[in-house]
């Protein structure tokens, strides 16, 4: 995956993570145009082609000989995963032609076709074009992916394919519960990532309690290493490993509150334990000096150069740092330490989450086509393919048998194998980018984590900007079901 690709699908999509949902009505102009002009109604519904017959190989009775328009974002995983998975449609359906058009520009290209009632039958809504699904599901143009979850999988027809997916996946693709209208591929693991090779310099394994964490940081501070370093510029990086750290303290009901934008939330002992656990990393000077004026890319050169062990991000990293990477920095990922022996879950729980939005249009003419394609995609060989190709897990739950895997891949799939059911989603990024990014993230934790603030005056400002988000009203509100 090239560079600048790389920025554009995990993502401008991701680095803007927060920027990736869209799930929000704070939307930039071109997307207004989109709101404005967007038709609601059935206008391509007449042109849809003939249902196939269902059967055994073909249960969502795919017409045989009707084309598929499959348009996909042309990002940082590249195409060849996905025309790998359009040659395996067109085995099962020999009479089908594909039409596949990889592209950076989705929202401008697709946009007159969501207009005119003539979209693709499948969409990779990913990169910094990306559609704004919140005014899709709003608009009624996308297609309940219903039929798709409940379909035999291929490898076992036995196992429906929701039945197939890595936790989280199902619920990602939901707004207010029921039905699904998003299918995201990826999946990132979110956590503190470090070098082995840096511990075992230090004579050290990962701290699994905050205790032995102040204790390495303490031992690497004396090697003239710092303990941590992050997204500065960006620091709503830090909930990467921070918000599954307060779920593990006080228990997921925690970061549920904080989604749901309940008064108070933000004041719950285990988000103060969090806090001032953050806080004393700085008061120690376990922080790389002058991290609060790094950016992404930045921090993560800095702790690929051993100027710092731990750093909190996301499974992208690996080929976003893959440059200054040394050979043997063996690079991993873990699950934030627990506080203490009172926490509410155990080591291992962490954030893992879904990436690259797949969508397919209600207007779509063949939509059991599109859905057909998603069904291949999420087999094993499929997932295989795309792990061996683009670094990086699908949502798929397996699919590494067999695979050599990098140490961060490899590390990956055991922090989810350890994690189990304790694998955390919060939403608030999902649901409320100003709120997560802007306000929560450098205004307050940037600026508890660079001094600035205390722990006291960190959380009541992120009480504060909640509360605001909470009562405005042009702000499309979300819960857990």
């Amino acid at each position: 995956m090239g560079s600048t690709s790389a920025q554009n699908s995990e993502g401008l999509g991701r680095r803007d993570v927060i920027k990736r949902s869209a799930a929000i009505g704070l939307i930039t102009v071109p997307t207004m145009s989109f709101l404005a002009s967007c038709a609601s109604g059935d206008s391509g519904s007449d042109k849809k082609v003939e249902k196939g017959e269902a059967t055994e190989k073909n249960p969502l009775g795919v017409n045989a000989s009707a084309p598929l328009d499959f348009v996909l974002f042309d990002g940082g995983f590249g195409t060849e995963y996905a025309t790998d998975a359009v040659k395996e449609y067109e085995k099962a359906f020999p009479g089908a032609k594909v039409k596949f058009t990889p592209t950076q520009k989705i929202q401008s290209e697709l946009q007159p076709r969501f207009n005119g009632g003539t979209p693709p039958d499948l969409i990779d809504n990913s990169g910094a074009e990306q559609m704004d699904m919140g005014v899709l599901v709003g608009k009624k143009q996308l297609a309940d992916l219903t039929p798709l979850l409940d379909a035999p999988s291929i490898d076992d027809p036995a196992k429906k394919v929701r039945e197939t997916l890595r936790p989280g996946v199902v619920e990602m693709g939901q707004f207010d519960g029921d039905p699904v209208w998003i299918l995201y591929y990826a999946y990132t693991v979110y956590g503190v990532w470090y070098s082995q090779t840096a511990l075992d310099k230090l004579d050290a394994e990962y701290p699994e309690d905050w205790d032995a964490m102040l204790a390495l940081c303490a031992k690497a501070k004396k090697q003239g290493i710092a303990g941590w370093t992050y997204a500065g510029k960006y620091p709503y990086y830090l909930p990467f490993s921070l918000y599954p750290f307060i779920g593990k303290i006080g228990g997921r009901e925690v970061l549920d509150a904080i989604d749901n934008l309940e008064p108070g939330a933000w004041k719950h002992p285990a988000v103060k334990s969090a806090f001032e656990a953050y806080f004393e990393l700085f008061k120690k000077g376990y922080i790389l000096q002058g991290t609060p004026g790094l950016d992404h890319i930045q921090s993560q050169t800095a702790w690929t150069e051993g100027k710092a062990l731990f750093i909190p991000n996301g499974s992208w990293v690996e080929n976003e740092a893959a440059k200054t990477t040394p050979a043997d920095f063996q690079m991993k990922v873990a699950a934030p330490s627990s506080l203490d022996s009172s926490d509410k879950l155990p080591f291992g729980t962490l954030w893992a989450s879904g990436g690259e939005p797949f969508v397919v249009p209600a207007n779509a003419k063949n939509p059991d086509g599109g859905m057909e394609q998603l069904r291949i995609m999420l087999s094993e060989a499929s997932s295989k393919n795309f792990t061996s190709k683009v670094k990086s897990l699908s949502s798929f739950n397996g699919g590494t048998d067999g695979l050599t895997l990098s140490s961060a891949l490899q590390a990956g799939v055991d922090a989810l194998a350890k994690a189990g059911a304790n694998v955390l989603n919060p939403r608030l990024q999902d649901w409320y980018v100003a709120l997560q990014k802007e306000k929560i993230g450098v205004g307050a934790l940037g600026e508890m984590m660079a001094g600035r603030l205390t722990p006291v005056e960190a959380i009541n400002k992120c009480q504060e900007y909640a509360d605001a988000a909470a009562k405005d009203t042009s702000i499309k509100h979300y819960k857990h079901q």
